[in-house]
């Protein structure tokens, strides 16, 4: 028994005292004939005590480091060594977890309504909601979780497109290949990707899509009984589901933070709106009017990207301004025939130029920065800190592609953020909220301006006219903008599937409703419920919130707005590089070193001088591409 945790007694035999009456009634006295004799009465279990609270915080702190370090040991080797064996073990150390937090978010209960020292309680309420994953107090179904959790997420890793002719798989009957052409082989994620992101052919660009979308059926019943058990772990730890549970993480009611999702966007979306209109149009030009129409969603598979949560890849088609100075970093890397380590390199030097430590050494002897071809491996880029202890590392598959160079800055973020709070108790090692830390490495990538890149060589001539910043900030919003109906509408769809608004029948029917609805955006054959659309994203097997990612891209701005004001920057907000700035750097650290410690909202107000969100950064960022856009709509039927 862990008596520590207040889990158990030291020790037993004492009877329990008796319940009192319904309503708290005592009973009544007996006639004084039939007297009992006297006997002292039961034990009363005393209140708790802030030293209690104390030491119970002490023995979480301990065990959950000792858990976290053996469960990301094993699934770094499960990610990065894909086999029925590193699932198994991974799947054992998530079970262990599990138990563990189910127990203790149970036994922190008993402190509710102590008055406790500012610290002990902040420390109690991040363990009340410190997992995404709750497990059933049953051992069967808690182990039953632990595995398909795991299992998801190598199915997903694993997924591959194997076109018609491809050996192993049976071709149509009649059906054989050419004389002397060479076997379709199978297509993983990151090829079919490059093929999304190159091509401009409608039939290969759907077959890419299709064929990724493909590999998610299987997932399906596996995620239906996920939810069902995840709800039940829930519902042991005081939450209605899953979903109240991840939107409880922002102090405030869950009701309300989903209230300010909804704020925040109908504050931006009048932006994408233009921006979908404008783009909209363009494909229209390159695909035709049969395929795309006037006031029609945009198909899913002609936007550069898997999920089309990100339409920088088609740029090329749609550049506001032919014969401005190139803004194509990809080119470069390539002729620079920069690697791996010497993309994190230019990464690393960013955050170095604001004061920051150089990556430890450990950090390229233990991170995984390319595809290897001798074993299946989850190419999801992610950052990790190997045990809470300052093991940091980066598993990701890079290509030498400006997308990639983002992705990295993005990445290190999460690494410095764990840097600079790994000395603090384990329950405030994480960010301020999870958006804060999804935003920190974009924010720097903020900085990576068209004067910055020139300066690294990744372009020739920096942008120096109206037009130019146009193409700037046109590409920019490709991927900001563009992003942000995606970024909410994921757990948008969770919260409906955990809460039971939306029934397992209607998985893919409810999916593509938020996407016309957010995004304007359709599938580009016809979808049913044999397929299962949300699992063809690696968050949702994987049991990642999303929203962070949605909060992220407005931090980031404000972020940036608060760091170039510290680095003395007067101009234009899109023009701002801190590279450099060690002022704007020591303001980083700052918040950065609070980690959860402190709600978010004193954390933004440490960094910003504001207490909420605000999207008027990332508004005043784009103003002059919103009122070019406008302009050019003129006569465009917009909308969906």
């Amino acid at each position: 028994m862990l008596v520590a945790l207040g889990l158990g007694s030291a020790c037993g035999g004492a009877a329990s005292p008796a319940p009192p009456l319904p309503g708290g009634e005592a009973p009544a006295p007996l006639a004084a004939s039939a007297a009992p004799r006297p006997q002292a009465a039961p034990p009363q279990e005393a209140p708790p005590s802030v030293a209690e609270a104390q030491a119970f915080l002490a023995g979480v702190d301990r065990e959950l480091r000792r858990l976290r370090l053996q469960a990301a040991r094993a699934a770094w080797v499960n990610q990065t060594f894909i086999t029925d064996d590193t699932d198994a073990l991974s799947a054992s150390a998530e079970e262990a977890s599990m138990e563990y937090l189910n127990r203790a978010m149970k036994a922190a209960r008993r402190f509710d309504g102590l008055a406790l020292p500012a610290e002990l309680a902040r420390q109690l309420t991040l363990l009340k909601i410190s997992t995404t994953l709750p497990a059933p107090s049953d051992p069967a179904e808690r182990a039953e979780l632990a595995a398909l959790a795991v299992e998801m997420t190598s199915l997903y890793g694993k997924g591959k497109y194997c076109p018609k002719g491809t050996p192993g798989r049976a071709a149509p009957a009649g059906a054989a290949p050419a004389a002397g052409a060479a076997a379709p082989k199978c297509l993983a994620l990151d090829e079919l990707s490059n093929l999304l992101k190159t091509s401009r052919k409608w039939d290969e660009l759907l077959d890419a899509w299709a064929g990724w979308h493909a590999i998610a059926p299987p997932l399906r019943p596996k995620f239906e009984r996920y939810v069902a058990l995840g709800n039940k772990g829930a519902a042991e730890i005081g939450f209605p589901d899953v979903g109240a549970l991840w939107r409880a993480g922002y102090d405030m009611p869950p009701e309300a933070f989903e209230a300010e999702t909804e704020r925040l966007w109908g504050k931006l979306k009048p932006l994408y709106d233009e921006l979908h209109c404008y783009v909209r149009a363009r494909l229209r030009a390159t695909h035709g009017k049969d395929r795309i129409g006037d006031k029609a969603p945009i198909p899913a598979h002609v936007l550069g990207n898997m999920w089309a949560q990100e339409w920088s890849n088609v740029y090329a088609l749609m550049e506001p301004y032919k014969g401005q100075p190139s803004l194509d970093v990809t080119r470069k890397i390539k002729a620079k025939k920069l690697d791996e380590k010497q993309m994190v390199s230019l990464g690393e030097r960013f955050f170095t130029s604001l004061g920051f430590d150089p990556l430890p050494a450990t950090f390229w002897e233990r991170s995984l920065l390319k595809k290897p071809v001798d074993r299946e491996v989850v190419c999801h880029a992610s950052a990790w800190d190997v045990g809470d202890r300052d093991d940091l590392r980066i598993k990701m598959c890079i290509e030498p592609t400006e997308e990639d160079l983002i992705t990295i800055h993005h990445e290190l973020g999460h690494i410095y953020y764990n840097h600079q709070y790994y000395k603090l108790p384990i329950l405030f090692q994480a960010g301020a909220n999870d958006g804060f830390h999804e935003g920190i490495g974009d924010t720097l990538a903020l900085s990576v301006t068209p004067s910055y890149l020139k300066t690294l060589g990744l372009i020739d001539r920096v942008p120096a006219d109206d037009k130019g910043l146009i193409n700037f900030l046109f590409k920019k919003a490709l991927d900001k903008i563009a992003f942000l109906p995606f970024g909410k509408l994921i757990d948008q769809w969770r919260w409906d599937v955990f809460s039971g608004r939306t029934k397992p029948a209607d998985y893919n029917k409810a999916w593509w409703a938020l996407r016309l609805k957010y995004q304007g955006v359709a599938p580009p054959v016809p979808r049913s419920e044999a397929d299962f659309d949300p699992g063809a994203k690696f968050h949702v097997p994987a049991n990642v919130p999303y929203t962070r990612y949605f909060l992220a891209h407005i931090y980031q701005f404000q972020f940036h707005r608060a760091l170039c004001k510290a680095a003395g920057h007067t101009g234009p907000l899109h023009a701002c590089s801190i590279h450099g700035s060690e002022a704007a750097g020591e303001k980083l650290r700052a918040m950065l070193s609070l980690g959860a410690s402190r709600p978010w909202q004193e954390a933004m107000q440490a960094m910003t001088g504001e207490t909420g969100a605000d999207p008027s950064a990332m508004l005043e960022y784009f103003e002059p591409l919103r009122r070019w856009l406008k302009e050019q709509n003129k006569g465009e039927v917009c909308g969906w």
